[in-house]
């Protein structure tokens, strides 16, 4: 499966700042330090219906991560899953009376356009579940005859009891497991399971479903977790630097994948962090594809919004935060980015090297968007105000909020 295309990103001077980030497995803050290449695994969608702004808040999170690296002067190993084969996938489906791969390929498109509009740097690795089940199979296998899983009724469960850090990045307790786990795929009601948190590795086939060669497992699909795990340590290995993805996927889905990784490894941790991006609400509640309460990428464009004001509006909150779209939100996005475009319109300006530093370490800070947007904001009124004699300004600032924050002045 093919990602999409990068937008250039533009070189500064000097040298960005090591990035300090929450992580969720510690409760606090930690310095990410990667050698020269920096390895990221980000969750990617279920391809069933456009790109809403959550989706959208959450890659913009991530691409900040790659910014603040790249200007680090490291590569950056980015890898990005599709899971196009979900029961999501196959109901909205059987509902529309699509063909399920055809709807998953016209949707991933539409993810592909969303992201290049909104200039964000594309994964080194797009992966399909589909295209990763000769990977998964065997992984499958060795837990089962490792004793790590087991079979029912043609299923096989992965057992969570025989991972020791198994908890380990959510630090839930059982109970709120059990909840997440009956609200976010999981079936622990289901009779005949060691334990009611195990989840799904394989699925046997159902009839009227799609199913594929499990070797020894028979025919059938994976399950969600393991499909990350063989994509994670096929093109990261362990203990890459972050795992990524929205807050409602810390459990039950990035602690599922810790363990399973752990077990086949016998290493630990997974990721060296887990970050998590907040919720994007729309009305009271939050954006999900089961309300129906949705903003879409795809829409506001074809209304001609332009692509770096909706970026602008995701950078106005901070990553973590929870928050809700609102008309007022995109208005004031647009009014900012007139205020910027007018500020680098000049042919000379206010000295901007501070800026780049503010900047820089704005975003160094647990990716505090919000602080850099208001210190380009300082710069832009004193410039709209007063202007300044610095020929090279314009351009440096210009070149700062395409590097560091993806807009395009």
């Amino acid at each position: 499966m093919h990602a999409w295309p990068a937008s250039e990103v533009p070189a500064l001077p000097g040298k960005g700042r090591d990035l300090r980030i929450h992580d969720t497995a510690t409760g606090g803050r930690i310095t990410l330090d990667p050698g020269p290449v920096a390895r990221i695994y980000v969750c990617g969608i279920t391809p069933y219906d456009a790109t809403h702004m959550g989706h959208a808040a959450t890659y913009n999170a991530f691409d900040l991560v790659q910014r603040v690296w790249l200007d680090t002067k490291r590569l950056v190993h980015y890898v990005q899953n599709v899971t196009d084969v979900d029961d999501p996938l196959l109901e909205r489906a059987v509902r529309d009376g699509q063909d399920w791969t055809e709807l998953a390929e016209r949707e991933t498109a539409l993810f592909r356009e969303d992201m290049t509009a909104l200039r964000m740097l594309p994964p080194k690795h797009y992966i399909g579940a589909v295209e990763a089940i000769p990977g998964i199979v065997p992984l499958v296998e060795r837990l089962r005859d490792a004793g790590a899983a087991y079979e029912l009724d043609g299923d096989v469960y992965f057992s969570v009891e025989t991972d020791p850090h198994f908890g380990g990045v959510s630090h839930l307790d059982a109970e709120a497991m059990r909840l997440l786990s009956a609200e976010r795929g999981g079936d622990p009601e289901r009779p005949g399971k060691k334990n009611p948190l195990d989840p799904m590795l394989w699925m046997a086939a159902r009839e009227g479903e799609p199913s594929w060669d499990g070797a020894s497992l028979g025919p059938g699909r994976p399950g969600w977790h393991i499909e990350c795990v063989a994509i994670a340590l096929d093109h990261l290995g362990m203990g890459f630097d972050v795992q990524g993805g929205g807050s409602d996927l810390a459990f039950p889905h990035h602690e599922m994948g810790a363990s399973h990784a752990q077990v086949l490894t016998g290493e630990h941790p997974f990721a060296q962090a887990y970050v998590h991006a907040g919720m994007v609400a729309l009305d009271g509640e939050k954006m999900s594809k089961s309300r129906g309460n949705l903003v879409f990428v795809s829409k506001l464009r074809h209304d001609g919004v332009d692509p770096a004001a909706i970026r602008l509006a995701l950078l106005s909150h901070h990553y973590r935060s929870d928050w809700e779209w609102t008309d007022q939100v995109l208005a004031d996005a647009v009014e900012r980015l007139g205020r910027w475009r007018s500020a680098v319109s000049r042919p000379d300006g206010l000295p901007a090297e501070a800026l780049v530093e503010e900047v820089r370490e704005a975003l160094a800070d647990d990716l505090d968007a919000p602080a850099a947007l208001a210190a380009v904001d300082r710069w832009a009124e004193r410039q709209n105000a007063e202007g300044g004699t610095d020929e090279g300004a314009p351009g440096l600032v210009s070149r700062t909020v395409d590097a560091l924050l993806g807009v395009a002045l």
